[in-house]
């Protein structure tokens, strides 16, 4: 009361100095206690009152009166609902707040439901856990392969798969040569490829794989020249041949055998490698395509270099491996490329190619697939025994590889068939316990490439048949396959001609009104019929022939023989009167010798011979002049 007094007084001196007598009308004031005590005493009625029809239902239900006595939850809280109404303020966090429980909810004040009613198949977080618990130890459910697409590289292997680091083109290569590129954003059911090239020319198509920005693509192939290529298939650079005269092949610039496989670094986009027959391992920079960048020389126990078969680098990029032609497992620190960081002699079977050297993504698992048929994993840690070892895995292609899933759960890679005898798998194995837990049945021939992409959480396989398969689930996997297959066929565009815009001119003069256009199948029609337009060959020329051009007869010499023999009519038959017949008309007109001696002897003079000169008939034939 007494601030209400001082404020009064304020109000007071402060009219009387301005010199009215108030200030208008005063603001409403609201007392909030008594607003939330008159909303708590509605919900409680509110309460009471459905807690009271629910009851009802229920006996009407049940058909059964209920015992007073009987201990439940709806009793406690409607005592609790009354007794809080009768009681002071103090009892409010005993009170019920929001809609009542359903009478088959009990316990104590800590388990109570607070907000509406769960739904009768609603489990609690515990069970949730439990569930993923076990989804986690079956990691079979993680595999997307609900859903498959096939695309058609060609007839023979596919021994090289690439995909970009965002999923949106996949690119294969194969024993043809043929380097094909398939855009998953831009094909249509039909899931055909938009370029095809030999960029290596006769040699075959050993690995390929997109940079880890996706702008450029190595190609390896038989050859002793790797490639790269941009996304498009256009050459960027082409590492240099080395001198096969040479020994030491660190004294060389680049390969000088056969190549047999390569990929790029991880963190350095500018930076791949190399691995050839001529026994070395070899880095490369795309800026300078004259010189390898480092090179590392596998050597045996003896110290005599060895054929490196394949090669890949460590997740972090600090370790290159290889697998080497005598069984042996190598790795270096790429900064120091003399001697192995690891290294175990006798990883497989030595004369055997090894195709495949994978770490996982955690970066301490290596995974190598053998020649001899096995397949292994190893702790670089601990680099003298294989952890896990799987044998009898077919493997006939120096190329067969093997992946890590996105979560280093599973090792997948594919076995080998001769043609016709039985079908290539997928085979699936447990990376802790390397049980088989998982197979695949891909096709009728033989499985060589495999690739698990984590993003859009998709395997890729290639096979010895030519087909290149894309594993999908629609729930699991994200963008890949999903767009192309939902995309119906595009049907093939009919031939179309350019035509020129069309000006309505209405009150234009004859001369200069253009003619109505037509449609352009009918303006096809017409221009087909003009000789001008349609290029219609030129007839023969009838007759002896016109502006310059020979006519039907008489255009060769042959024809011209040929017509003037036909048409003599004359008979050669006796030939001294043909002769005479042109006797006459040579002593009138004479044209060979006469002309000559017309002025000089006009009268023709003839040699004549002596009666004592001429030969008798009785001469011997020896003494006989012989012409």
């Amino acid at each position: 009361m007494s601030e209400t007094k001082m404020d009064e007084n304020e109000d007071s001196s402060i009219a009387a100095t301005m010199g009215f007598s108030g200030f208008g009308k005063k603001a409403r004031t609201f007392d909030l206690e008594a607003m939330f005590e008159q909303t708590r005493r509605t919900a409680v009625e509110r309460s009471k009152q459905t807690l009271e029809a629910r009851e009802k239902e229920e006996q009407l239900s049940n058909k059964s009166p209920v015992i007073k006595g009987a201990p439940s939850s709806s009793g406690q809280k409607k005592t609790k609902a009354s007794g809080s109404s009768s009681g002071s303020e103090d009892s409010s966090d005993d009170e019920l707040i929001g809609p009542p429980l359903p009478p088959n909810v009990t316990g104590d004040h800590g388990d109570e439901l607070i907000g509406p009613p769960l739904p009768p198949g609603y489990k609690d977080s515990d069970d949730e856990d439990d569930e993923e618990h076990e989804d986690d130890d079956n990691p079979v459910k993680d595999i997307p392969d609900s859903h498959e697409i096939t695309l058609q590289h060609g007839t023979k292997t596919v021994s090289a798969l690439g995909l970009d680091p965002s999923g949106a083109r996949l690119v294969t290569g194969g024993y043809d040569y043929d380097v094909r590129f398939w855009d998953f954003a831009g094909m249509d059911a039909s899931l055909q490829a938009f370029r095809s090239l030999q960029p290596c020319e006769c040699h075959q198509i050993k690995s390929l794989q997109y940079s880890n920005t996706g702008d450029v693509i190595l190609v390896v192939a038989g050859n002793s020249q790797a490639k790269v290529l941009d996304r498009d298939g256009f050459p960027v650079m082409e590492c240099v041949k080395g001198d096969q005269y040479i020994v030491d092949m660190a004294n060389t610039k680049g390969h000088t055998a056969m190549l047999n496989g390569g990929c790029w670094h991880p963190k350095i986009k500018e930076e791949f490698m190399t691995c050839s027959n001529d026994g070395t391992v070899r880095t490369w920079d795309v800026s300078n395509e004259k010189k390898h960048k480092g090179i590392f020389k596998p050597r045996s126990v003896q110290g005599k270099p060895v054929i490196p078969t394949c090669c890949t680098y460590s997740r972090d990029g600090k370790f290159i491996a290889a697998g080497c032609q005598d069984g042996s497992i190598q790795i270096w620190d790429r900064n120091m490329s003399v001697h192995t960081k690891f290294h175990c002699r006798q990883a497989h079977t030595p004369g055997t190619d090894t195709s495949c050297v994978t770490f996982s993504y955690g970066g301490n698992v290596l995974a190598t697939r053998g020649g001899d048929d096995t397949l292994k994993t190893w702790d670089i840690r601990k680099f003298k025994n294989p952890l896990n070892v799987a044998s009898g895995l077919e493997n006939f292609f120096p190329m067969t590889d093997c992946c890590f899933s996105p979560d280093d759960k599973l090792l997948i890679t594919g076995t080998s068939v001769k043609r016709g005898i039985g079908d290539g798998k997928l085979l699936f194995f447990d990376v802790v316990t390397f049980q088989k837990i998982y197979e695949i049945q891909v096709t009728e021939a033989s499985v060589v490439r495999c690739l698990w992409h984590p993003k859009l959480n998709q395997i890729m396989v290639g096979t010895g048949n030519g087909l290149a398969k894309v594993y999908y689930d629609p729930n699991r996997s994200q963008r890949g396959a999903k767009l192309c297959v939902v995309k119906t066929q595009r049907k093939e565009r009919q031939a179309e001609t350019l035509t020129q815009d069309y000006i309505i001119t209405p009150h234009a003069l004859p001369m200069f009104r253009e003619p109505r256009q037509r449609s352009t199948r009918k303006q096809l029609e017409k221009d087909r019929l003009d000789p001008v337009k349609s290029h219609k060959p030129e007839p023969p020329v009838a007759g002896p022939g016109r502006g310059g051009r020979v006519g039907t007869h008489g255009g060769t010499l042959s024809s011209f023989i040929v017509k003037n023999i036909a048409l003599d009519k004359t008979d050669d038959s006796n030939a001294r009167e043909a002769i005479l017949r042109h006797a006459k008309d040579a002593e009138q007109n004479p044209y060979w010798v006469a002309p000559a001696y017309s002025k000089t002897q006009p009268n023709t003079v003839f040699a004549e011979v002596d009666s004592d000169e001429e030969e008798p008939d009785n001469e011997p034939e020896w003494k006989k002049r012989k012409i």
